[in-house]
Parts: C-alpha cells; sequence; structure tokens
C-alpha cells in the first residue's frame, strides 16, 4: 500500500489526511490556506502548521503522493508554493486543483455527476459520462458567487439598507452591527465599505437564524440564494446534454454550509431540483471534499508505481 496525503483546502478552514490504503493514519484541521481570503503570509503559517500537525499524528516521514484542492489553485504562484512546501514535507509526488475537482471525485469517483459548491464562495461543475466538464459561476466574491455565504452577508446589508430607506422592519442592520460592533449607522456603512471590506459570510450564519425568526429581509435573501443555485445546478445539467449528448440524467451532489447548516437554502434547493428535473437523483448528505483527496493521491500514486 501506498502512504497519502489529501488537502481539502477551503475559504474558511483546512482539512488535511494521511491514509494508508483504507486506513486513516491522521485528520486535522487548521486556518484557510486561500491567499485571497487571509493573505500571503497567513496562509503560508497555516500551510506549514497543517503539514507539520498531519505528519506527526501519523507518524510517517514522508508521502508516496499528495493531493491538494484549494479554490485559489489557479492563481499565480499558488501551485508552485504549495508544491514547494510538500516537497520540504517529503511528498514524492504532488498535484494541485481546485476545491471543486477533489469535492467532484468525492461524490462520483471519476464517474459523472453534478455538484453544487455552496460555502463562503459558489461554484458548480458537471461532468459527463465521456469524462468532459462543464462549470457555472465560480467568479469570485465581487464578481459572482451567487448564493454562497459571502453574498449572503453582503445582500444581507445591501438590501437591508434599502429597507431602512423604506422604513420597513428589519432585524438585519441590528444584527450587523452587533456582529461588526458598530454603534452608529454610519459607522455601520463604513465599516461594510472599507478596504479591505468585512468577512461578509460570517454573517451568513446570523442571517439564517433571522430568516427562521421571520425576518422578512433574510427570508428573502435565501429564498433568493436557493433559487440561484438550483438556476446554477440546472444550467451545468443543460451544458452536459447540449454540448456532450447527455440524455439521462446524472446524480446531483453537494457540499457547503449554505445548504448544509441554512433549512431555508437546503429545503427550498432541493425541492426545486426536483420540481424542475424529477427523475435527476439528488444524494441528500454532504460531500466530503477531503475524501475526493485522498482518491486522487491514490490514483496519482498507483501511475508513479507503474
Amino acid at each position: 500500500m501506498s502512504v497519502v496525503l489529501g488537502i481539502d483546502g477551503g475559504g474558511t478552514r483546512t482539512r488535511a489526511s494521511i491514509a494508508d490504503g483504507e486506513k486513516t493514519l491522521a485528520f486535522v484541521e487548521h486556518g484557510s490556506i486561500k491567499r485571497l481570503r487571509v493573505g500571503i503570509e497567513a496562509a503560508n503559517a497555516n500551510l506549514y502548521a497543517l503539514l507539520k500537525d498531519v505528519f506527526e499524528k501519523a507518524g510517517v516521514q514522508r508521502v508516496e503522493a499528495a493531493c491538494v484542492g484549494v479554490a485559489s489553485s489557479k492563481m499565480p504562484g499558488v501551485s508552485e508554493w504549495i508544491r514547494r512546501v510538500l516537497g520540504e514535507f517529503g511528498a514524492l509526488q504532488a498535484e494541485i486543483v481546485g476545491d471543486e475537482v477533489i469535492a467532484l471525485d468525492a461524490a462520483f469517483k471519476g464517474g459523472p455527476g453534478i455538484l453544487q459548491i455552496a460555502g463562503t464562495g459558489t461554484n458548480c461543475i458537471g461532468r459527463a459520462p465521456d469524462g468532459g466538464r462543464e462549470t457555472v459561476g465560480g467568479w469570485s466574491s465581487r464578481l459572482g458567487d451567487k448564493g454562497s455565504g459571502y453574498w449572503i452577508g453582503l445582500h444581507a446589508v445591501r438590501r437591508a439598507l434599502a429597507a431602512y430607506d423604506r422604513e420597513e422592519p428589519t432585524r438585519v442592520l441590528d444584527t450587523v452591527s452587533r456582529i461588526w460592533g458598530t454603534t452608529t449607522l454610519d459607522e455601520l456603512v463604513n465599516v461594510g465599505d472599507g478596504t479591505p471590506g468585512p468577512d461578509f459570510a460570517a454573517l451568513a450564519p446570523a442571517m439564517s437564524q433571522l430568516a427562521e425568526e421571520g425576518d422578512a429581509v433574510a427570508a428573502g435573501l435565501m429564498a433568493q440564494a436557493a433559487q440561484d443555485l438550483v438556476e446554477s445546478v440546472l444550467l451545468a445539467r443543460a451544458k452536459l446534454r447540449r454540448k456532450h449528448n447527455l440524455t439521462e440524467e446524472v446524480p446531483v451532489a453537494w457540499i457547503g454550509s449554505v445548504i448544509g447548516k441554512a433549512r431555508l437554502v437546503r429545503e427550498p434547493f432541493f425541492a426545486g431540483l426536483r420540481a424542475a428535473a424529477p427523475k435527476m437523483p439528488i444524494r441528500e448528505k454532504e460531500v466530503a471534499g477531503i475524501e475526493g483527496a485522498i482518491w486522487r493521491a491514490k490514483r496519482l500514486a498507483e501511475r508513479g508505481n507503474h
């Protein structure tokens, strides 16, 4: 058997696992290694701490192969940086891919399917039986990411300010003010419009709770997020059908706290997909991206041994 390393680098936290065959030797979690989110220095420190921890807990000096899935994999310098650090820790070979790639393989093990990512950011990726892939979204927090935690937080503030202008009741601004530690509306606006901006994604859980309690602005956000995520999956499905002559339905899987933890997103997301494509299988349980990273690392080790 080959000892391999898998890493799932999300926007909020990074998971790492070392496995020997079917046995997991170690699993750890640390802060984000996404440079755009935490900065170069923090990302580097988090990666070193993560690898030091997982290698120590696994009790190994090297791994045959490593696969790292990270949202910023295509940014200049990111792949080279991660490969260099992995080499320092004894990874004999490595591949750096997007976090959507490892999540897709966690769900479908190289087979066809559609994966909707809905966490800090959003992205949808579909794979046809012929191996061809189609994507929808993933255009970053500023330019896209509809239905994401960041989108929910940002648009919560935007919609709440519009409600304030219309003198419509909402508890969103009071909640955001408490989270940000502001005391006046002007101060809240200054924080929200600052550079670098606040962590809008961190507002999403509170918005979900407000929606559950009946706040109209928050409830509208959850409904819109669910609708956007449904449309994303259906667009990926349409692309697969049109470009890859797909006639049979492929399964849908998902990953991310927006679907996993926000009931008022999750339930209409499932309902919307079932209404639009009744025969399309939908995975109820969330995908664990780290499983896809380990699966890909094992395949990389096998290719290296032949």
